[in-house]
């Protein structure tokens, strides 16, 4: 494990001081299939090795992979550096198997075998069994706010919105061969690993780099990648990473989910930058939203934050769009951000339900893994046969 020493609430001012305003990088978690049973494939280490390019990294499941992109400055330029980076990894692992990128597999095995890293293995000795259920993929936003001060306001003004992006980002209602009854099980399986969910909020650096070398002192937290909540600051990068969004079928689907969290990320900074308020709560109530947003999707019901006030996520999500437009406008990712309402009435959880209705879960890989070379979600004629 990391023998760094932490950092200190200077370095961590130094570091969200450094990168250049509201660019943003992307991380892709996906899955490598075995091309007949289309079952994952624990073959990902071999994978990386092959195709030799840094893009292309290891995750802690042995049929996980992940692909890291470098910052940009437009949604449109990372998305672009997404369907690629896909291209490229999706030649690569021809001679393997296919790949497929969604919260859960559909119907693998809950238990899964994990790659042989130091880090990964920690992992297992330190939670034993927990470790091999984490066979989950997500989509992580990174977002340099630009300015110390800056950035520690946008990350406590966006806490109340990661349930929303959980909502429209819900992509895996199957796992382990069966229907969930949740848009997505992945927090759920997430969360028996400790510092899951809604992240605390955060009074200052100097509260933050106190927590780090607590973490660290107690072997918790060894370094800050283990601060695992739905958001963190990001100390090595400067960055704000959204980590709540499951991994998305389609390049247009990761484009209106990196819409709206860059342009949401660019609203709150805007109005710290005026000196408004910018509204927070007490993380039980975040948790009760997180919670309709993982079991219904959009579908669920989001309370208000003050009065309890129960809105269809659609509603909130209409009107936050409505707020977003402007500033995605100044951000260049307008059209990606329109997008998010499409996403919004039909999202991957509701795709998937729609196509094992018609060809069982089987028929919802095929998809996944055709959808994930595709900008557009493919027509989807389901085979005949028996579930998987």
């Amino acid at each position: 494990m990391s023998t760094e020493p932490t950092p200190s609430a200077d370095d961590l001012r130094a570091a969200f001081d450094a990168p250049e305003p509201m660019t943003l990088g992307l991380e892709e978690e996906l899955m490598l299939l075995d091309p007949e049973t289309l079952d994952l494939l624990p073959r990902a280490a071999e994978l990386v090795d092959a195709a030799g390019d840094a893009r292309f990294k290891l995750e802690m499941p042995a049929a996980q992979l992940e692909l890291t992109l470098p910052p940009e400055r437009s949604v449109p330029a990372a998305i672009a550096a997404l369907a690629s980076a896909r291209r490229d990894l999706a030649a690569a692992a021809a001679p393997f198997g296919r790949l497929a990128a969604a919260g859960v597999h559909p119907f693998a095995d809950r238990l899964g075998l994990l790659n042989e890293d130091p880090r990964y293995l920690f992992t297992e000795r330190e939670y034993g069994e927990i470790a091999r259920l984490q066979l989950v993929c997500a989509l992580q936003v990174h977002v340099a706010v630009g300015g110390a001060d800056r950035s520690l306001a946008v990350y406590n003004a966006l806490r109340p919105w990661l349930p929303l992006i959980a909502a429209l980002a819900a992509n895996a209602p199957f796992h382990d061969g069966r229907d969930t009854g949740m848009a997505s099980i992945r927090p759920k399986i997430g969360e028996q690993l400790p510092r899951q969910g809604i992240p605390p909020a955060i009074a200052s650096w100097e509260s933050f780099a106190d927590a780090l070398a607590w973490g660290a002192a107690s072997g918790a937290v060894p370094d800050a990648r283990r601060w695992w909540w739905e958001l963190r600051p990001h100390p090595a990068f400067g960055t704000l990473e959204v980590r709540v969004p499951d991994a998305q079928a389609t390049v247009a689907d990761a484009a209106a989910v990196a819409a709206l969290v860059h342009a949401l990320a660019g609203w709150l900074a805007a109005r710290h930058d005026a000196g408004e308020p910018l509204a927070t709560a007490d993380i039980w109530r975040l948790e009760e939203n997180r919670w309709s947003a993982a079991r219904w999707g959009m579908d669920a019901e989001l309370a208000d934050l003050s009065t309890g006030a129960r809105t269809p996520a659609r509603e909130c999500l209409a009107s936050l769009l409505s707020e977003l437009t402007p500033v995605a406008a100044g951000l260049g990712c307008e059209a990606e951000l329109a997008s998010a309402a499409a996403l919004g009435e039909r999202n991957g959880a509701a795709r998937q339900r729609e196509i094992a209705a018609g060809g069982g879960l089987r028929a919802v890989v095929v998809w996944l893994a055709d959808a994930y070379l595709s900008g557009m979600e493919p027509l989807v004629t389901a085979p005949p046969g028996k579930d998987a």
